[in-house]
Parts: C-alpha cells; structure tokens; sequence
C-alpha cells in the first residue's frame, strides 16, 4: 500500500495556504502503517474538537457493557432537576445521536456547561429530529460520573492509555492552537476553558491511530479490548434514521448518527460508505473503514478552509488499499 495521493493531498493544500499544517496517518488492526507531518512534526499536539464526541462515546459505551448504564437511561437520573418544563424524557441515546432537542449554547460560552445544559430549554422533542449538538455531551458526562464515579475526561484517558493513546489531553500548554479561530468565531482561549466533553480533547495523530486500529481489532472479532464486539456494534447501528435533519448538517451530506458515530452511509461524495468516526470544527477528521481494515487521521487547523473537501482525502486512503 502507498498513500502517496493521500500525502500529496495535504501537501498540496498546505503548500497553497488553505491549511496551515497537517499531519495525516493511517493505521490497520495492526498498528500504524503511515505517518506524515506537513508545516508540523508528526507528535504535533492538536485540538481535536468533535471528534472528542466519539471518545466521550466509548467512556459511556464501556458503562454500558459493565451494566451501569442503558442506552435508554434518562439524563433526569443524574441530573434531577434537568427537563422540568418538557413534556418528553431525554435519553442516552437521544444525547449521543443529536436527536435530545436541547438548545445550543455557543461552543466558546462564558457560562458553566453544566449551567447552559439545564438552563437552555428545547428546540424539539426528543426522538423528532436531529441538530448537532455539543451541549448534549455534557448530559453523558453527567452519566458517566453518576454511573461510574469517575468523570468523562478520567474514564477516557484512562482506556486510552490502554492502547497507547497516552497523548490525549485537555491541557493546551502544547497545541498548535488556530491561528484563524477570532475570523471563524470563536474565542479559542474561552472555548478550552469550558474543557467541554464533546469537543475539548487535544492530541496527537498517532493517539488516534493507536485507538482506529483498536477499533478495527473489535470489528474483526477481537475480544478483551477497550470495547466488545456487541459493543462496537451497538455504536455503529444508526439511530436517526429517516427523522428530519437540521442545519448544519442536512439530508444532502448523506449521513446518520449511531452512538456518537456518524455514520457517512449515504455520503455521494465517497468511493466507500462503510465507515463511522468523526470529523472537528477546525479541520480535524478521524475515520475507520471496517471492510477495508484501515483507519485515517488528518489533524489540522484551519477554522476557514474554502477548497478544502475531506472526502477527498477519504478516497484517495481507500483508493490505495
């Protein structure tokens, strides 16, 4: 296998500006096949932004295999005092599929995230439609401490050093930052201290490498790892199907959401649809390939990234297989 329209994908785009760095890997169920730095070295630490979800998502599957949470356990058994003015019952699973309804704050908000989740009010009834949502992970934070005793961040770094995913971090000491977040919106500096459990992980390409390869072992049959395979599984079954998508992602970019997985199964622009992961707000993207047995990386850090397409890069990673 050689990546070279992979490689030459991102230096092309940061060769012409439209990305300041990148760094782009690729890993099978036997590790990490291939790793390049272009305007950083490949170590560079990197906010992760959304694709913290996914993470987030495992902490809370891995509750659910030990019996201590279900999918359906509603976010009012760790937070009483959520939902009194709704008609409906928030869930789980209505949480990690973006279908809770819950109000969006902004992501650089100057409130307590556990403030603006109880506060926000209801943009639709649970199960109705779904809005992408960042609030809503901290609803499964509130789980995962009330179900396990241990917080979000905790339980997460803990299985992923597990499978060598040590760089993992809500410390920014070390990120690349991004340079254009102020002209995307954001105050970079207020959005890290709301250390958000569905965007704020920083990291490196290999961390999440080390984690797709993982991810990819379960998905052909290997037991004893971070997940079970029924575990994987349960992640990977869509939960959104045919109910209406709201901006920002809508019917046309061909997805449905599992248990924080989005699932591209209706991508039109992708060679292979059978894929799950996550992409973040400033460029960053991780994606596992099941059938194909490989998993790609790209960390950057561009909030504006016109001419910048990701299934792309997607197809020339598949087209090398």
């Amino acid at each position: 296998m050689t990546f070279d329209a992979a490689f030459d994908w991102a230096r092309r785009h940061v060769r012409d500006g439209r990305l300041p760095t990148a760094v782009v890997g690729m890993a099978t169920a036997e590790g990490i096949i291939d790793l390049e730095g272009f305007g950083a070295a490949t170590d560079a630490v990197y906010p992760l932004f959304s694709i913290t979800k996914m993470l987030t998502g495992i902490t809370a599957a891995r509750a659910i295999e030990r019996g201590l949470l279900t999918p359906n356990t509603p976010l009012s058994a760790a937070l009483p005092d959520f939902g009194a003015a709704r008609d409906d019952i928030v869930r789980l699973w209505h949480l990690a599929s973006h279908t809770s309804g819950i109000s969006e704050p902004p992501l650089d908000t100057a409130l307590p995230l556990r403030d603006e989740l109880l506060t926000r009010g209801r943009d639709f009834a649970a199960g109705t439609a779904s809005r992408y949502s960042t609030i809503a992970f901290e609803g499964i934070a509130a789980l995962i401490e009330h179900a396990t005793g241990v917080t979000w961040d905790e339980g997460t770094l803990d299985w992923a050093s597990t499978v060598g995913a040590i760089g993992l971090t809500l410390d920014t000491t070390q990120s690349v930052g991004v340079p254009d977040a102020a002209a995307g919106g954001l105050d970079l500096d207020r959005f890290h201290a709301t250390r958000a459990p569905g965007a704020g992980l920083l990291g490196r390409a290999e961390d999440l490498l080390h984690v797709g390869a993982e991810l990819l072992r379960i998905g052909g049959g290997q037991r004893g790892g971070i997940l079970s395979p029924a575990g994987l599984a349960m992640m990977r079954r869509p939960l959104t199907g045919d109910i209406p998508r709201l901006d920002p992602y809508p019917d046309e970019r061909g997805q449905d959401w599992g248990f924080t997985f989005n699932l591209r199964s209706r991508a039109p622009g992708l060679v292979d649809r059978d894929l799950f992961g996550h992409g973040g707000w400033a460029g960053t993207e991780f994606w596992v390939h099941p059938e194909a047995g490989i998993c790609w990386v790209l960390l950057t850090n561009a909030a504006v990234r016109p001419g910048v397409d990701a299934d792309e890069l997607d197809n020339a990673v598949v087209a090398a297989l």
